[in-house]
């Protein structure tokens, strides 16, 4: 069985992926690296077999139709072997230094007393033009060196949280859990980190900057202008993300808090966007997405709704939308997102 395998999503990648591609190999026979070909109309699946067929051992090819990122990702999923599973994407890579790192911590913590669920790594913002490269890391919020569960947890800082390039799960608990994304819909990503963490009873943190995430391609899904386009999918994905939160199934206060946290910053974009869209009927749609909330769960959208974040959201008139969208370019100046 394979340490861990490694899905990349791929939809007409033939520019970037071989990158991608690449900073995985260093692997070798610990990992599977499976290449989802997505219904591209290029020259993915070439390169996808190309791999596949020098690497027999270690790559693995995937054609399908277009299904989108989620099903992409679900396609990687069913074909994982390894003992666990990161998804990487195909404009993305990883530090060969770190990936080491990485590997040789997953295969000691298997000789352990406790199974491990997820391990969290840095990652960088890969921001194109940009002169500092921004690091998540989340050494001031996890323990180091050792297994933890959720009330070993220290406090997260507004816009540290974890995401899909941070983690990865163990194949297993993934399967168990029942995770399925949706198709044809992007900002799946923050669903596929979500809905596994009620079930993840043990995690591990290693203090190094493991994933690149390049961000500057003008069709790229978090370009800002995109968003707007692709508004609807990311409301689509909010609303799943607060169908899939049960406030009481949560025991543990620090996973709630951190799951509701999670929750308020997707309101806050979704909001956001909606609100720089600038057209009376996304304003409608951002209203109706509060509305959602309030009806799904008062408790939740109460928590919400008065945090500072949805305080700011909802400042009335148009003097109010301002308000919210200078405090959205000073978040994203000082996170260098989008």
């Amino acid at each position: 069985m394979k340490l861990l395998s490694i899905g990349i999503p791929c939809y007409n990648s033939e520019n970037y992926m071989r990158k991608c591609i690449e900073s995985l190999l260093p692997g070798g026979e610990d990992v599977e690296i499976i290449v989802v070909n997505d219904g591209s109309s290029d020259g993915t699946a070439a390169i996808a077999d190309e791999y596949a067929q020098k690497y027999p051992t270690i790559v693995k090819a995937v054609h399908q139709e277009n299904g989108g990122h989620g099903e992409a990702v679900n396609a990687g999923l069913r074909n994982a072997t390894g003992l666990y599973y990161k998804v990487v994407d195909s404009d993305d890579w990883v530090n060969e230094e770190a990936y080491m790192e990485v590997l040789k911590t997953l295969k000691e913590l298997l000789g352990g007393s406790q199974s491990l669920d997820m391990l969290i790594c840095n990652f960088v913002y890969e921001k194109q033009g940009a002169r500092h490269k921004k690091v998540m890391s989340y050494k001031t919020a996890l323990p180091q060196g050792e297994i933890f569960t959720w009330k070993d947890i220290r406090f997260f800082l507004k816009g540290q949280y974890i995401l899909m390039h941070s983690v990865i799960y163990r194949t297993k608990l993934l399967k168990d859990c029942g995770l399925e994304l949706p198709k044809h819909t992007f900002y799946v990503d923050n669903i596929f980190v979500y809905y596994p963490l009620p079930y993840v009873k043990t995690m591990y943190y290693l203090n190094v900057n493991f994933y690149r995430y390049f961000i500057g391609r003008e069709d790229q899904s978090v370009n800002e202008e995109v968003m707007k386009r692709r508004v609807d999918q990311q409301i689509r994905v909010t609303k799943l993300m607060i169908d899939s939160f049960d406030m009481k199934k949560i025991a543990d206060n620090k996973l709630r808090n951190y799951m509701i946290s999670y929750l308020d910053i997707m309101m806050t974009v979704s909001s956001i966007i909606l609100i720089r869209s600038g057209t009376d009927e996304d304003f409608e749609k951002k209203q109706e997405l509060w509305r959602y909330l309030k009806k799904k769960d008062f408790a939740l959208f109460y928590k919400i709704r008065c945090g500072l974040l949805g305080r700011t959201m909802n400042i009335p008139g148009k003097g109010g939308r301002k308000v919210s969208v200078a405090a959205y370019k000073l978040t994203r100046k000082f996170y260098g997102f989008n």
